[in-house]
Parts: C-alpha cells; structure tokens; sequence
C-alpha cells in the first residue's frame, strides 16, 4: 500500500468520526432540550394544579376566612393610602419652608411678607394668625400680657399645622399594632377546620390537613405582610414630620420675636 492510499484512508477515517461525533452531539442536545422542556411542562402543571393557593383558599374558604381575608386587604390599601399621601403633604410643607426663608424674611414687612407666600401656604397661615394676634390686642384681650398674647397666638397656629401632619398616623399605629393579630385569628380558624377534617375523617392524613394548614399559614404571611410596612411607614413619616415642625417652629419663633419688636418702635 503506497502513502497515498494511506493518507486517502485516514482522511476519510476522520471525516465518518467528525460526522459520528456530530450526530451524537446534536441527538444529545435534541435529548436535553426535550427533557428542559418536560420539566418546565411538568412545572407549570403543578403550579397551575396547586389546590392550596391564594385562589383556592378564596374559593374554598368559609364566611369567617373570606372576611378576615377583606380586613387584612383592607387595612394594607389603608396604611399605604397614608404612607403615600403623608409623604406628599411632607414634601409640600418642605417646599413652603424653602419659600418661606426665601421669600419672607427678605419683605419690608410682615404684611407684605405674607403676601409673598402661597394661599395654601402653612407658613403664610401663622403668619397671619400672629398679625392677628399683635392687631386685635384690645377689650378684654388687652388686659393679656402683648407678648404672652402673640406667643399663644403663634402657637396656636403652629399646634394647628401640627395636628394635620399627625393626621392619619394613626392609621399605621392601628394597622401595624392589630394586623398581626387578624392573621393569628386567620391562623387559629385555619387550623380549627383541620382539626375538625381530622375528627371527622378518623386519620390524619395530608390530604385532609393540608388545605386547612395551608389557609392558616397563608393568613399567618398576609398579617405580616400587611404589618410590617405599616409599622415601618409610621416610623418614617415621624421622624420625617419631627424635622418638618422643627422648621415650623422655627418660623414661629422668629415671627414672634419680629412682631415683639415692631410693636416697641
């Protein structure tokens, strides 16, 4: 056998082993995708079967544990209808205070300075119940200390503005104190009913229990679910609301110490 004919037939000796090794390699890879694909079926099958789901519990849930279910959902759109509408009533007020040190202590007046500021504005709002307050001194409000009078006055208002921030707080202290609890009374319910599939089924079989079991649980995350935020929301928006007033108060006390002084001259 001469070299040629050796090197003619390892050349075709390598081309039926690449294409050997080919084959297999796309046969194997057909094979791996088939089975990614069985599992991902069988996968969504389950999740589409699963018997003790937020839906099954909806639908196969009693008068007590659809009820307890609302409240919690309830109490959730609540604290965050605060939280949301809290923190926009903060971000405003932050915004009139910016106004108020750029616009009114730069006025020639107090009325004037007034005038600079939003309608709506809180700051404009003391500002006109210390006016009030350093105008209307006569009558038997004239027998009042002025300064001990314009000090009650600003305070009043500034007490007032206080008030509408803290509206609403309450909210998130209720809800993050009771919705724990509602979920444990969820809880306790759920597993009441499979107590009672245990008694009246004679075994304690998982079929039996599991649907009961697993609505306890489910009321068990959703109480915290809806706690947690709340509790977190209320301690936010107060530290939040402690460094808004410290502007107001601020505010109230330059205004008085300006008033005292116009009333001197």
């Amino acid at each position: 056998m001469t070299f040629k004919n050796i090197g003619s037939a390892a050349r075709n000796w390598l081309v039926l082993a690449f294409t050997a090794l080919n084959s297999v390699a796309a046969t194997a890879q057909e094979n791996a995708a088939n089975a990614a694909s069985a599992a991902t079926g069988a996968a969504a099958a389950v999740a589409e079967e699963n018997p003790y789901g937020l839906s099954a519990l909806w639908a196969q849930g009693d008068f007590v544990a659809k009820a307890t279910l609302m409240i919690l959902v309830v109490m959730s759109m609540a604290s965050w209808y605060v939280i949301f509408t809290k923190l926009a009533e903060q971000s405003k007020l932050n915004r009139q205070a910016e106004a108020a040190r750029n616009r009114f202590w730069e006025a020639e007046t107090v009325e004037l300075g007034k005038e600079r500021l939003a309608a709506g504005s809180a700051f404009r709002y003391i500002a006109e119940k210390g006016l009030d307050g350093a105008s209307k001194h006569t009558g038997l409000l004239g027998a009042v200390d002025f300064n001990e009078w314009v000090t009650m006055s600003i305070q009043r208002a500034i007490n007032n503005v206080q008030s509408r921030m803290q509206d609403g707080l309450a909210v998130l202290a209720t809800v993050g104190s009771t919705a724990p609890f509602v979920g444990l009374f969820g809880t306790v319910w759920g597993i009441y009913h499979a107590l009672v599939k245990i008694g009246m089924s004679g075994q304690a079989s998982i079929d039996k229990v599991a649907g009961p079991v697993g609505e306890a649980l489910i009321m068990t995350a959703i109480g915290l679910a809806v706690a947690v935020p709340a509790v977190l929301g209320y301690n936010w928006l107060v530290r939040r609301n402690k460094a808004v007033m410290e502007e107001v108060n601020a505010f109230g006390s330059d205004l008085h110490a300006v008033l005292l002084g116009l009333a001197k001259k």
